[in-house]
């Protein structure tokens, strides 16, 4: 007989100026999924709330570079975001994930899922497909460096 034990959900937020896109693991981190969207100002009001319902161990945020390597504007206060919410989530371990080109898989992703054009034009539907594409790169990621 095996026994599954349930772990906490392993959550990638893509951050914005304007929103968020949120993504979440299932409670084993099997699969990736995009949660939601959120105003960026109404964040952490949503993260309070969701951690104190779901167990969550990580929070991965994507970290925005240049493709010549420079980080990008949003950088700074991403990082400073990620020290505040290291702060608020003692027990909630917070990483970063370079995103890099996160957004322009997600419209491909939505292109080829057949979406119509007003559907792949919605932002709010992009960021939260960024986010599920840079917890499935993470979780890849970390599966990889898990094997022998």
């Amino acid at each position: 007989m095996v026994y599954l034990c349930a772990m906490g959900r392993w959550m990638a937020i893509d951050y914005g100026s304007k929103r968020s896109g949120i993504a979440v693991t299932d409670p084993l981190r099997i699969i990736a999924s995009g949660l939601t969207t959120v105003p960026t100002g109404e964040l952490l009001g949503f993260l309070e709330s969701y951690l104190r319902d779901e167990q969550v161990d990580r929070i991965v945020l994507g970290d925005p570079y240049h493709m010549n390597g420079d980080p990008a504007q949003l950088h700074e206060r991403i990082h400073q975001f990620g020290t505040h919410l290291s702060r608020k989530f003692k027990d909630v371990r917070i990483d970063y994930w370079d995103e890099r080109l996160s957004s322009e898989r997600a419209r491909e992703a939505i292109l080829q899922s057949g979406a119509k054009k007003k559907k792949r034009q919605d932002k709010a539907l992009v960021d939260q497909v960024s986010a599920g594409i840079i917890l499935l790169e993470y979780l890849e990621y970390h599966e990889k460096q898990a094997m022998p």
